[in-house]
């Protein structure tokens, strides 16, 4: 807690101005949106003007990060053998996308909501370091206690997604993607995605916090999601008891009530839900796969032309648990 107590109390405050409006909604209306859009008798700082322009620029945002990241990560960091698996759906990267591109609209009408709270002044976002009685080192602590926040919530969020009550409505759509792609990083139930990347949003409200740094934090939290979807197991080894990186996060789609974190293992370990990854004993995917091509329940290439797989291999190793 003493963290968090001295985040929220080391800022000077003043009154909400136009200083206050999101970094990238100033951007659009000054170079795009007030010269070429809108009447000149909208002002910028009309609440009408604010949720329409933030709803187009949120929702451009996340398709232009989610396809982006997603396409770079899929044609220079995903291991394209994963598609091989025998739990890798048919047509299984297109699914994702159109799934994810059908839920990122409706995500953003209660994202929009928080954003607009945050443009009209009501967060503790501020705009120059000097604010800070800190200066620098507090947008240091800041970030570190950004991490630490969103990390523990959406722990604990992500496994409340798992009761049983709750999952096959809400969460069990992430779920199908039991071998992933970059592509599912996104491809959430409305709901799911919302209740997920809640803590991000809701941070700027109870601390204070840098808005060139919340937008960082909000493209490396973008960047984030997809790494642990990439299928790249990499990570140094002194941190691959700390980081709950892509090879932790595959097994929690392999066995499903596992490896809830999202950037640590902390929670994990703290809630006994941790399990070390299966890439790092020999027994993950494509562990799976070489074993079944070794056993001859598979050919070579594991798939046909398409790149689908074969479904009739016997892959009880990696059964989940999910209901």
């Amino acid at each position: 807690m003493t963290l968090f107590a001295l985040s929220s109390g080391l800022v000077k405050w003043t009154t909400a101005s136009d200083s206050d409006m999101d970094l990238v909604l100033n951007v659009a209306d000054h170079y795009v949106l007030t010269p070429y859009v809108y009447p000149s008798s909208w002002p910028e700082d009309g609440a009408l003007r604010q949720i329409i322009s933030l709803l187009v620029v949120t929702n451009l945002g996340a398709a232009v990060l989610y396809l982006g990241l997603g396409w770079l990560s899929y044609h220079f960091i995903f291991d394209h053998n994963l598609m091989k698996h025998p739990q890798f759906l048919k047509n299984q990267v297109r699914r994702e996308i159109k799934y994810a591109m059908t839920s990122l609209p409706i995500i953003s009408i209660p994202t929009v909501a928080l954003f607009f709270f945050e443009v009209r002044g009501y967060s503790k976002l501020y705009d120059h370091v000097e604010e800070s009685t800190m200066g620098w080192p507090f947008v240091l602590l800041s970030m570190i206690s950004f991490l630490l926040f969103t990390d523990g919530c959406i722990y604990w969020i992500h496994r409340f997604l798992h009761h049983k009550s709750i999952y096959k409505h809400f969460h069990k759509p992430h779920h199908v993607w039991k071998i992933p792609t970059p592509f599912a990083s996104h491809a959430f139930h409305p709901l799911d995605g919302f209740l997920q990347g809640l803590p991000y949003h809701i941070y700027p409200f109870l601390f204070p916090l840098h808005k060139v740094l919340y937008l960082a934090l909000y493209i490396f939290v973008n960047i984030w999601t997809v790494s642990i979807h990439d299928g790249d197991y990499r990570v140094p080894g002194p941190l691959q008891e700390v980081v709950n990186g892509a090879a932790h996060h595959t097994d929690h789609h392999l066995f499903f009530d596992v490896n809830y974190g999202q950037y640590f293992t902390l929670w994990d370990r703290i809630g006994g839900s941790y399990r070390n990854p299966s890439v790092l004993e020999g027994k993950g995917p494509l562990d799976c796969i070489r074993r079944l091509t070794a056993e001859g329940k598979m050919s070579a290439n594991g798939a046909n032309t398409n790149g689908h797989t074969n479904r009739h291999a016997n892959v009880s190793s990696t059964k989940s648990k999910e209901e």
